[in-house]
Parts: C-alpha cells; structure tokens; sequence
C-alpha cells in the first residue's frame, strides 16, 4: 500500500518537528512548513494527500488557508488544529470541508494518529460509499422518497457520513431522525463499532447523567456497584442524542465538556475518562427560540450544529407518500405472513390527502394495522385511514370554539384545559395507557407528557 504524504502547516517550529518525527515512524511520508503561504505553493508542485494545519498564524488565517486548498485540491483531506478559544472558528472550518478539528494541547497518538487513520479510511470509504449507498438504506430500513426536499437531504448523508463531523437532525417527531442517525453512522469508518441511541427526554435529569457517564458505587441511593456509562460503551463508535432539547442546563454543561474535551467524570467518582466518540444529535424544536428563552446553552448549540439536517414533514413531501407506504406494504406483509396484499386505486388519492400529524412514523402504522385487519387481498382507503390520527387540528378545533362563544362570553383557561385534556385521554387510549407512545403522537417530551398528566390528575398507565 502507498504510504499517504502529509503536509504540516504550524507557525511553531516544535510543533512541526514533534509531529514530523512521530508521522515518519508509522510509515507516512511527511514535510512541513511553517508558513502557510510557503505550504500553499508546496500544494501546487507536490502531491500531498492530507494536510495538517493550525488554525490561527499570523501569517494566513487558517480558515483563509483552508479555503485557497479545497479551491486548489478539493479531494484533499485537512485536518484543524486549534486552541480552546476557536471552537465557533473550528466549526467553520469543519463546515468548509475540514475532516476533524483537534484541541491543542492534544495527545499525539490518540489524537492525532487516530484522526488521521480514520481519515484515510474515510477517504477510502467514500468511494465505496457512493456505490453501496441505497444497498445501506435498504438494510436499515430507511426510505429517503424522490421528493426534492428529500433529494437534499440524501445529498447531505452521503457527504456527512464518512466525516468525522457532528450533525444536528431537526425535525417533528415520526419524520425517521433515528433512522437517518444511523443512516450516518452506518457510511461512516465508525460503522463496524457500535451505535448507541440515549433519548434525553425519557429519562430524568439524574438518571439520565447516570446513563450517559456511569457512575461509582455507593454515589447515590441503589448504586450498589460501579456502572459503566453508554458513552463509554458507544467508545470508537457513535453516539446517537435524541431529543437533545431536553437536557436539563446542569446537563447540558457536562455535555458540552464531553464534546470539547473528549472526557468526562461518571458520577461521584474523581477519575477522568477519555473516549472518542461522534455525535449526532436530534431535536424535535426550534434550538435558537430555546437559546432566547434560556432554555437550552448558546455555546452548546454552536458544538452541535456543525452539519444541520433539516427533515420536512411528511404533508410537505406528499409525492413520498405512495413510495412509503409500498415500502411498508412490502415490508409487513412479507413479516406478517399476508403476502399479495395490495392497495386499492382509491388509496392513493386518500393517503396524499391525509395531513399525517405523526408523519411517517403514522403512515407505518396505519399500513401495519391495515394489512393485519382487512379482509381479503385489497386494501381500501378505509381499512388504512380508519384508525389514523383525525384531519381536524388544534386550529379547527379552536374555529369550533370561537363560533361556540356566547353573548355572555367565554372561559378561555377552562375551555383549554378541557381541550388539553380530551387529547391527552385520547392519546392514551388510541396507545393503551403508554405514556411513551402517547408522548409522541402529541408531539411532545416524556417529561412534558408526565407533567401535564399529574396537572390535570390524569393516570392512566399500563403495566
């Protein structure tokens, strides 16, 4: 195999030498340059296959540096280092094309060799990437549609997924972020180590911290033995935050040292852990508006939105419809033993109609319910539509009300609360009692579900 040739850009002669030395024992072919300007002609005439460049010298900007490479050789793979006052500079750069970004003072054999070893095999998976994409979306059940939204979106999972960058994907609930999470994971070099899903709003705040970072024994109530965390288990993997948003602000500060540092303390114990980690991150609400109400950190928000991934609704990409609901048809009907199911002519028509509240996360189930209770081959727009979630929303029904409002006026507080409380009953019983379930068809956190249930005295839980 060619030995890859590596171009060091640093204004620091030490830091070019340290490095230059350590590279050259694991077999790369390395020079270096403490100019920036001098390392942009050396571009020109040689050919480098990864750089590794500071982010601030006084000679050049290096987000200035990182631009004029990718102009010259986009295919070019670059690495950032940078000190801890950069990080909003950092992401920039990642979101110009860097591969990673490395804090000094950095470890050089897990830092940096590290990086640059899934930096070659990123490279390498790229190519096969392009080739195997639809053969991996298959596997893990994601249907991505033909719709133009969509066609952008698959657009940014092929070229996030063999990064090493975090992602952020936004999104109402049941529009698959789980789905293109792994999605992501899986076409990147991390995609033989594990993927480690953690929903921040099913679990309470303390809990949740034991979870994530594990914890020593004799640190809390019941912790009768040493528990070791899901970001250690996810370690050279993925892991994978849902409803980030939830995270309580005590939370989000441990978080945040995570992604700076790559290290962390379990619960009650002094002893730091390292791990190497990526992260993708989902939330189902608008991040900058929390940022306003000082619900969610601005510094927290800037680590993790590196690559945004914008998923639409499911009612702003009807043309998908009909794609996903085939796909389930497919799906199920081989899993349930009920092959030769098909659709009626009329379905179409009444599925594009549907608005979808619970977006495709509805649509699979209203499909699954439908071949499992019809009867015969064909499938009506009856048999998939009868249990979906209704057309009316919360505007209609406030329509209805405003009409029902009388000379002597209206109690607005009681007659919402009688609203709120319809649809909580109702989310119960269309799940069984499942507080979780219920949680998602009303498009809301665990957390949130629980409380307004104990406002209104509301305990319906299955067991």
């Amino acid at each position: 195999m060619v030995s890859w040739r590596i171009l060091i850009v640093d204004d620091e002669q030490s830091i070019c030498d340290v490095l230059s030395i350590s590279l050259k024992k694991e077999g790369y072919v390395v020079a270096s340059e403490t100019n920036p300007r001098k390392a942009l002609d050396r571009l020109k005439r040689e050919p480098f296959d990864l750089v590794l460049q500071d982010l601030k010298m006084p000679e050049m900007d290096g987000i200035d540096l990182l631009r004029e490479i990718k102009k010259t050789r986009e295919e070019i793979v670059v690495i950032i280092m940078t000190a801890y006052t950069t990080w909003d500079r950092a992401v920039e750069a990642m979101r110009l094309g860097a591969y990673d970004y490395i804090k000094k003072p950095f470890d050089t054999q897990i830092d940096i060799k590290g990086t640059i070893n899934r930096a070659i095999q990123s490279r390498d998976q790229q190519i096969q990437f392009a080739k195997s994409f639809d053969d991996m979306l298959s596997r893990i059940g994601l249907v991505v549609g033909y719709s133009k939204a969509m066609k952008t979106v698959r657009d940014l999972i092929q070229r996030a997924a063999p990064t090493d960058s975090t992602v952020i994907i936004q999104g109402e609930s049941g529009v698959g972020k789980e789905l293109i999470a792994r999605a992501l994971h899986y076409g990147s070099p991390r995609s033989a180590e594990p993927f480690i899903a953690v929903n921040c709003g099913a679990l309470t705040e303390t809990l949740l911290e034991s979870e994530l970072f594990g914890h020593s024994k004799g640190s809390f109530t019941g912790a009768v033995s040493d528990k070791i965390g899901l970001v250690e288990v996810a370690n050279t993997g993925t892991l994978f935050l849902d409803e980030v948003s939830e995270m309580s602000p005590q939370l989000q500060v441990k978080v945040l040292r995570l992604l700076e540092e790559k290290e962390f303390k379990p619960v009650g114990s002094v002893a730091t852990k390292r791990v190497d980690v990526r992260f993708i991150t989902a939330t189902n609400k608008d991040l900058e508006v929390a940022i306003q109400r000082n619900e969610f950190r601005k510094d927290l928000f800037y680590r993790l939105n590196v690559i945004p991934i914008h998923i639409p609704p499911l009612r702003e990409r009807r043309d998908d419809i009909p794609i996903l609901a085939e796909f389930f048809l497919g799906k199920y009907s081989k899993d349930m033993k009920r092959l030769g199911k098909r659709f009626a002519p009329e379905v179409k028509d009444a599925m594009m109609r549907h608005p979808w509240p619970g977006n495709i996360r509805e649509l699979e189930n209203a499909v699954q319910r439908a071949i499992a209770l019809s009867d015969g081959d064909i499938i009506t727009a009856k048999d998939l539509l009868e249990t979906a979630a209704p057309s009316a929303d919360l505007r209609a029904v406030a329509a209805a009300t405003a009409r029902a409002i009388g000379d002597e006026g209206l109690d607005l507080d009681a007659t919402m609360t009688d609203i709120e409380m319809g649809y909580l009953k109702r989310a119960l019983d269309m799940t069984g009692g499942n507080y979780t379930k219920a949680a998602q068809l009303l498009k809301m956190s665990l957390r949130s579900f629980r409380y307004k249930l104990q406002k209104y005295g509301i305990d319906k839980e299955s067991d």
